[in-house]
């Protein structure tokens, strides 16, 4: 993860898989994106494992913390008071999951869910901090899919000091842009009417890709399924899958966000 600093704080500084299989898991995403990925072989970290390009981390990937938790794609965000950040949850709407707590010396975290119920964790980084975003292959958008979006917006204001803005996007939606220092870094839109009612708000990851439709179609040779077949938005061209064990994650190439 990057060093904390005014560059990343309030930023989204890491990305980790939490699956019931990351042997699997490691392998698809080493043959989907081309990661170079080592397990921790320290037995506190639990068989976690990081995912490289180059030199610099892009991803973590682990087996869940329990057999009902879910399996899925998880951001974070930078902060310099981890602790600090989570005595603002409550005051703000949301629940504190998980109380800030060291990572061996690798940093300290915590893991909160916004009014509306959707999962989002902070991170103060100490030892590890080299995460690489924006680039090919690594975290490239986040966005919030949101059950009361109203609700949800003043919270990420408040705690971790984001603007927005919000436009017209496609018959009868809108979109809102999260903003840091005047760099937009996340999206969030209500969930449609048709989406079950048991799917709570979630956030999203998207992967930045060269060629959408090429990796679309490698992943679904590696064992992915299909959730929304490649196709163009106002700024680009985007697809999302769900991994072999299920998690859902989005691929995309912009020239716009």
């Amino acid at each position: 993860m990057p060093e904390t600093t005014i560059a990343t704080a309030r930023k989204f500084v890491w990305v980790e898989l939490a699956t019931p299989d990351a042997a699997a898991a490691r392998d698809f995403y080493a043959k989907l994106f081309g990661w170079q990925i080592e397990v921790n072989p320290d037995p506190q970290y639990g068989g976690y494992a990081l995912a490289q390009i180059g030199d610099a981390q892009v991803a973590g990937i682990g087996p869940k913390m329990s057999p009902e938790g879910p399996t899925t794609w998880g951001l974070y965000v930078g902060t310099d008071d981890v602790d600090g950040l989570a005595e603002k949850v409550s005051s703000a709407g949301g629940t504190v999951l998980a109380p800030a707590f060291d990572v061996g010396d690798q940093g300290r975290m915590a893991v909160f869910a916004d009014p509306t119920g959707a999962a989002i964790s902070a991170w103060q980084a100490g030892a590890m901090r080299n995460f690489l975003s924006g680039a090919a292959n690594s975290l490239g958008w986040a966005e919030l899919n949101s059950r009361g979006l109203e609700r949800a917006i003043p919270f990420y204001e408040s705690i971790f000091e984001w603007t927005h803005e919000t436009s017209p996007f496609g018959e009868g939606q809108e979109y809102t842009q999260f903003y840091v220092d005047g760099e937009a870094i996340a999206g969030a839109l209500e969930m449609q009417p048709n989406i079950p009612a048991e799917v709570p708000s979630y956030w999203s990851v998207y992967f930045k890709v060269d060629d959408v439709d090429a990796t679309f179609q490698k992943a679904i040779e590696l064992g992915a399924k299909e959730m929304v077949a490649p196709q163009d938005y106002p700024g680009g061209r985007f697809a999302i899958v769900s991994d072999p064990q299920g998690a859902m994650f989005a691929l995309y190439k912009s020239g716009g966000i």
